[in-house]
């Protein structure tokens, strides 16, 4: 039974202590410890469920107010719709329109994720992308007007010339407006989706000549660089060839701590926190890296803390880009990279060797992606390893 509207008086919501009283027309007054509000109480016309909606104090909300408010309520339910979710549109609504640029909003987005990132380099990286191919483009532009014509327009000059930076930039335009969608200060689709829609537009990174590939040094090249690196007594040439002997990542060499080193069994352990595909992994210690880690053992002090090959800041790994530079110095040319040196280790196992592909690629620390293949194969295959490179030392000795 409904019951009619405009049945308090003023001086009975003042005197409630505690308890509910009703005006009728679906508005209640609720006094529970020690404060007092106004509340709508309604059956959702959209789910059918019971909800209810506050509508502030009574020390702000006079009862007139009140009646307004649970007046302006009905209208919406008779038309069909809930005052809750109408609220919350609104409110949405203004939000996008106040605005915000996509700078700010990038901002908050690299600040409130960081805490959860594996890598702690990744908030200066994703500033220095955005920074140098996004910001041109979107920097004071309002999140909610940013269309496809936008992003295009950050990633067709970098999409065949620099593809993977190009892929990694769209990822986290796109990451930023799913973040202000959410956060409400943007609707409709995602302008930077790749799949069913800049997928009609660009052309597939896989697909760009020499996207995503990094030059790499000739296998038969191997020995003549390495012996170029040996005649430098310079740290970064020394991480150079101990990146080689073990087919490390620059970065997991770079940031490599004596306490992952079991120097009597020859065996670097890295952590999982400092790996790609979030595993531990293993790496067997030829005797020519044994003797690289012996000869800058001579480094190690508190200034330069645990790291194993440090650099010229106080408790800082070694520069990739030193670290390049001795490689491009030792191989005559700006041709190649310290990533492909992963690739020329691959060539050689492939092209060199009898050992199965699955031993080069558990040296590599690649991840599976056969999901039965995975569930099958529970060790690291650590002694062929061993023995692989054991076989690979000798190669990037020469004859």
């Amino acid at each position: 039974m409904k019951v009619a509207p405009h049945r308090l008086k003023a001086r009975q919501v003042d005197a409630l202590k505690e308890g509910s009283l009703s005006d009728g027309g679906n508005l209640w007054v609720v006094a529970r410890g020690g404060s007092k509000a106004w509340s709508f109480r309604f059956k959702s016309p959209v789910t059918g469920k019971r909800r209810e909606m506050g509508f502030g104090p009574t020390h702000d909300i006079s009862l007139a107010e009140a009646r307004e408010l649970a007046s302006a309520a009905r209208i919406l339910l008779r038309e069909g719709i809930d005052p809750i979710d109408n609220r919350s549109d609104e409110k949405a609504q203004r939000k996008r329109e106040r605005g915000i640029s996509f700078e700010e909003l990038a901002g908050r987005y690299i600040t409130e994720q960081s805490a959860g990132w594996r890598d702690e380099r990744w908030p200066a990286l994703w500033r220095s992308s955005l920074e140098k191919h996004a910001y041109p483009i979107l920097r004071q532009k309002p999140v909610s007007a940013i269309d496809t014509d936008d992003v295009l327009a950050v990633l067709r000059p970098i999409w065949t010339e620099k593809t993977e930076t190009a892929s990694r930039v769209r990822s986290r335009i796109e990451r930023i407006l799913d973040y202000a969608k959410t956060q409400n200060w943007r609707e409709g689709e995602n302008p930077a989706r790749w799949r069913g829609h800049l997928s009609n537009i660009l052309p597939a990174p896989g697909k760009v000549a020499q996207a995503g590939h990094f030059a790499a040094l000739d296998r038969k090249d191997v020995p003549r660089v390495m012996a170029a690196l040996t005649t430098s007594e310079g740290i970064a040439a020394k991480v150079t060839r101990f990146i080689c002997l073990t087919a490390a990542r620059s970065g997991e060499a770079r940031g490599a701590v004596w306490s992952e080193i079991d120097l009597e069994n020859h065996v670097w352990t890295i952590p999982k926190e400092r790996m790609k595909a979030a595993k531990e992994h293993r790496v067997p210690l030829c005797d020519t890296a044994m003797a690289i880690l012996r000869e800058v053992m001579a480094l190690r002090d508190q200034r330069h803390g645990d790291f194993i090959f440090p650099g010229q800041k106080a408790g800082k790994p070694l520069s990739d880009v030193a670290v390049s530079k001795a490689l491009h110095i030792a191989a005559g040319t700006k041709d190649v990279t310290v990533h492909g040196l992963r690739s020329t280790f691959r060539d050689w196992a492939a092209e060199e060797t009898d050992y199965p592909r699955e031993v080069a690629e558990m040296a590599l620390a690649h991840a599976i992606g056969d999901k039965v293949e995975a569930a099958y194969r529970r060790g690291d295959l650590f002694a062929k390893r061993r023995q692989m490179m054991d076989d690979w030392e000798r190669w990037c000795s020469g004859p």
